[in-house]
């Protein structure tokens, strides 16, 4: 009787110890989310653009045709 509440205790010590580290877990996984959502917040690509000397030629090739 005595080894059977011995083995319940250590079954329900390691399922608290368990828990704890789940919820530990989740918690710093929460938290990095949190650190890195400033650092992607509002970046936009800038708008491709032909360069001045690009569009010169095009329009020429253009004008060829």
């Amino acid at each position: 009787m005595d080894t059977m509440l011995g083995f319940a205790g250590l079954v329900i010590t390691t399922l608290v110890a368990l828990f704890a580290a789940l919820a530990l877990e989740a918690a710093l996984l929460r938290a990095m989310v949190a650190l890195m959502k400033p650092a992607t917040a509002d970046r936009r690509s800038a708008k491709p653009q032909i360069a001045q000397g690009s569009r010169l030629v095009a329009e020429a090739y253009g004008k060829v045709r």
